[in-house]
C-alpha cells in the first residue's frame, strides 16, 4: 500500500511540473507574441525605414555651378572637367607621408602639392578626402589604375574644376571659390541650406562668385542606390537629378575693363564707372589684380606669400575697400552745399591772395600768388583752395555732415558686393565716439578748414564719390550701385533682372544743381581738365583732385622728387558725359601718382571715347597714358568692335560657345 501512496504522490507532482512548465512556456509564447505584434503592429513603419535605410544608400548628386559672362555675353567665369587625385585619411592604413612618399614614385607629387595637401588637411576632417593632385592627365589617371590595390583610402575622382578664362582679369570683382573650411562648414550647417550642400566640397569667397552664390550653386539631386551586406552598390532605385547653377550676367563690359586696367599699367588705384540712370556699373577695377585660378584648389605658400606680402597690396580690392580723402573733387560738392544752405551765392565773390589765416595757421592756396578775385563758377573751374578754406569755417563741420551725409559720403553705397568700407566723414559727434582721451574728443576749428578741400578727416570710396556724383546729376536721385546686371535659368533661360529702383530721393533744388554742373563743364572745357578733352566730339564734366598723402610742414613746400614714391600725392578725378544727358558717370584714383589732371583724367577721356563713340585707343596712346605722358588721344584710334578679343587673338566677337543659352 505504502508503495502505491509513493506512486501517486509522484505523479501528482510530475503533473504538476508539467502544469507549471506548459504554463511557463505559454507564458513566454505569449510574450513573445506580443513583442511580435508590438515589433509588427506599432514598430513597423520604423523598423521598415531602418530596414530600408540598411539596404539603401542616398549619394548627392553635386550641381554644376553657374558661369558669369560680362553684359555682352562673354564668359569670365565657366568649369572644366577634370580628374584629381584625393587621399581620405580615415581609410589610409599606413603614416601619410609615407604614402605620399610611395605615391610620387607613380605620379608626379611636387612640394607645392604636399603644403597645399597639409593646409587642406588642416581644414578638413579626417573622414573628408583630401586632394594631393588635381588636373590629373590620362596617362597620370592609368598608371595610378595600375597600382591603386597599394593604396586603400586613394582614389581618382572625375569633377568639375572653376576656371576663370582671363586669369587676373577683373579678378577684384569675379572673385573666386575654394574649399569650403571649418568655420562655413558650420554656418552651412546652422542654416536651412544645409540640405542643398551636400556632397559640396567648394563655396564663393570673394567677389561676385561670394556675394551671388546662393544662384550659382544651384539645387542638390541625389541617386538612392541598392547597397550589398558589404556596403557596395549593387543598383539604382531612384533619382533626383541636380539643377544647375544659374547664369549671372554682369553689368559690367569686359573689353572696356580691360582697356582701363591696361590705361593703369602698373600703377596702383581703382576706377568705377556706371550708367547713372539705372545704377549699373560699367567698370570696376582695381589694380593691381591676382589669378584667381590660383585659390581655387588652394593656393601653395610661396604664391600667397608672394601676394599677401608683397608692397603694392595686389590682394586689396581698391575700388570696394579701399578709402582716400577726396581733394579737389569735394569742392562742387560743398559748393552745391553753400547753395543749399544758403551760405554763398553763385555770384558771390572773395579775393584769394593765395593763402587762408586762421588764427596763427596759414593755409596756402594751390596756385603760388593766389587766383585773385573768384566767384563759385571760377572757384571749381580753377580750383581754389582759399575759397573753401573760407567755406569750410562759415559752414562748420556738422553743416558739412548733414548736406554730405544723405549724397553718400561715409555711408554704405549698397553696392551687391560684400567688403565695403564705410570711409569716414567726420563730425562732432563721429570724433567723441573715435576716440578715447578727452582732449582728442574735443573738435577744434582749425580741423574743420582743411575739410572744405577734400583734406583732414575726410575719408571715402570711390563707389561713394561716384554714388554721390550720379545722385548730383540725377536733381537728388540717388540709385543703387550693382554689378550685376540680370539672372538667367540655363534651362527655361528666364531672364530676372536687377530692380532699378532708386534707394531715395535727396531734396536739391535743381536750380543749384543747374550751376554746379555749368561749373563742372567748364573745368573740361577751360579748367583744369580741359587738355584731355580736347577735340572731343561730346561735351563733358568733370573735376580733378591732388590728395596729399604725406603732410608738409607750414614752411616746407612739397617736392614730388624728394619723396618717397608711395607718399606722393594721389591722382583723382570724376567726370561724366554727354553733358546734357549724361550716360556714364566714373570716379577714379591713382595712388601716388601726382596730379589728377595729368594722371587721372586722360583715362577717363579714354573710357569716355569707347563708350560714346566706339574707339579704341592705339597702342601708342595706350602706353604713353601707362606713365602719364599723354592727355589728349595720339595716334590714330581704332574702331572698338573691329579691335580682337580676347585682345590680342584672331577673333573680334565671343564664339557660339558664350551664348547665354549654353547650360553650364
Amino acid at each position: 500500500m505504502s508503495f502505491g501512496g509513493s506512486n501517486e504522490y509522484d505523479l501528482r507532482r510530475f503533473r504538476a511540473r508539467v502544469l507549471a512548465a506548459s504554463a511557463f512556456v505559454l507564458v513566454c509564447f505569449g510574450l513573445l507574441g506580443l513583442r511580435l505584434m508590438y515589433l509588427q503592429i506599432w514598430r513597423y513603419q520604423d523598423l521598415f525605414e531602418q530596414a530600408e535605410n540598411n539596404r539603401k544608400v542616398i549619394a548627392p548628386v553635386v550641381p554644376t555651378r553657374g558661369v558669369i559672362v560680362d553684359r555682352n555675353g562673354v564668359i569670365v567665369a565657366t568649369n572644366y572637367s577634370a580628374y584629381t587625385l584625393e587621399i581620405s585619411p580615415s581609410k589610409v592604413t599606413a603614416p601619410l607621408e609615407e604614402v605620399i612618399d610611395q605615391l610620387s614614385s607613380v605620379i608626379n607629387i611636387y612640394s607645392r602639392d604636399r603644403r597645399r595637401f597639409k593646409k587642406l588637411l588642416d581644414e578638413s576632417k579626417s573622414f573628408e578626402s583630401v586632394p594631393i593632385r588635381t588636373r590629373l592627365s590620362d596617362d597620370e589617371v592609368a598608371r595610378f589604375a595600375a597600382q591603386k590595390f597599394r593604396f586603400p583610402g586613394v582614389e581618382i575622382k572625375a569633377r568639375l574644376f572653376r576656371n576663370y578664362p582671363y586669369a587676373s582679369l577683373a579678378s577684384h570683382l569675379i572673385g573666386y571659390i575654394g574649399r569650403i573650411n571649418n568655420q562655413e562648414k558650420e554656418k552651412i550647417e546652422d542654416s536651412d541650406d544645409e540640405a542643398n550642400y551636400r556632397g559640396t566640397d567648394y563655396i564663393g569667397k570673394l567677389g561676385i562668385e561670394q556675394s551671388y552664390e546662393h544662384e550659382l550653386h544651384g539645387k542638390t539631386g541625389f541617386h538612392e542606390m541598392e547597397t550589398s551586406a558589404g556596403g557596395r552598390a549593387v543598383r539604382r532605385l531612384s533619382s533626383s537629378p541636380a539643377t544647375p547653377g544659374n547664369t549671372v550676367v554682369l553689368s559690367v563690359d569686359i573689353k572696356l575693363q580691360k582697356l582701363i586696367e591696361d590705361l593703369y599699367g602698373t600703377r596702383r588705384g581703382a576706377l568705377v564707372a556706371m550708367d547713372p540712370k539705372t545704377g549699373e556699373l560699367l567698370a570696376f577695377v582695381s589694380k593691381p589684380t591676382f589669378d584667381p585660378n590660383l585659390f581655387v584648389e588652394g593656393i601653395d605658400g610661396d604664391n600667397w606669400q608672394a601676394l599677401n606680402e608683397s608692397i603694392d597690396k595686389p590682394l586689396l580690392n581698391r575700388a570696394l575697400r579701399g578709402t582716400y580723402p577726396p581733394g579737389s573733387m569735394y569742392k562742387p560738392f560743398m559748393a552745391l552745399a553753400a547753395l543749399q544752405t544758403g551760405k554763398r551765392k553763385p555770384e558771390q565773390t572773395i579775393f584769394d591772395p593765395g593763402f587762408y589765416m586762421f588764427g596763427n595757421h596759414r593755409f596756402r592756396d594751390d596756385q603760388e600768388g593766389g587766383h585773385g578775385t573768384v566767384d563759385m563758377y571760377r572757384s571749381i573751374v580753377q580750383s581754389c583752395d582759399t575759397y573753401y578754406y573760407m567755406l569750410a569755417h562759415d559752414l562748420g563741420v556738422d553743416t558739412i555732415y548733414e548736406q554730405m551725409k544723405p549724397l553718400g559720403f561715409g555711408q554704405y553705397t549698397g553696392i551687391d558686393v560684400l567688403g565695403e568700407s564705410k570711409g569716414i566723414l567726420p563730425s562732432t559727434e563721429w570724433k567723441r565716439t573715435t576716440y578715447k582721451k578727452p582732449e582728442q574728443q574735443r573738435w577744434y576749428s582749425g580741423e574743420t578748414i582743411s575739410l572744405g578741400i577734400g583734406q583732414g578727416y575726410n575719408s571715402f570710396t570711390v563707389l561713394q564719390i561716384l554714388q554721390a556724383a550720379s545722385t548730383v546729376l540725377n536733381n537728388g536721385q540717388k540709385m543703387r550701385l550693382h554689378l550685376v546686371k540680370e539672372i538667367v535659368n540655363p534651362e527655361t533661360h528666364e531672364r530676372k533682372a536687377v530692380p532699378v529702383a532708386p534707394m531715395e530721393q535727396v531734396p536739391l533744388n535743381p536750380d543749384n544743381v543747374a550751376i554746379i554742373r555749368h561749373a563742372l563743364e567748364g573745368v573740361n572745357l577751360e579748367g583744369t581738365s580741359a587738355s584731355s578733352f580736347v577735340g572731343a566730339q561730346y561735351t563733358s564734366g568733370g573735376k580733378t583732385g591732388t590728395a596729399q598723402v604725406y603732410t608738409v610742414k607750414e614752411n616746407e613746400k612739397y617736392n614730388a622728387s624728394k619723396v618717397d614714391e608711395r607718399m606722393r600725392d594721389h591722382a583723382l578725378f570724376m567726370a561724366y558725359a554727354p553733358a546734357d544727358d549724361p550716360k556714364v558717370v566714373l570716379a577714379m584714383v591713382v595712388e601716388n601718382a601726382g596730379f589728377g589732371a595729368q594722371n587721372a583724367a586722360p583715362i577717363a577721356r579714354r573710357v569716355f571715347d569707347y563708350l560714346l563713340l566706339g574707339q579704341y585707343p592705339s597702342e601708342e596712346d595706350i602706353a604713353a597714358v601707362q606713365i602719364g605722358q599723354a592727355t589728349r588721344p595720339i595716334g590714330k584710334p581704332r574702331v572698338a568692335a573691329n579691335v580682337s578679343w580676347p585682345i590680342g587673338s584672331d577673333k573680334t566677337t565671343p564664339d557660339d560657345s558664350l551664348a547665354l543659352s549654353e547650360k553650364p
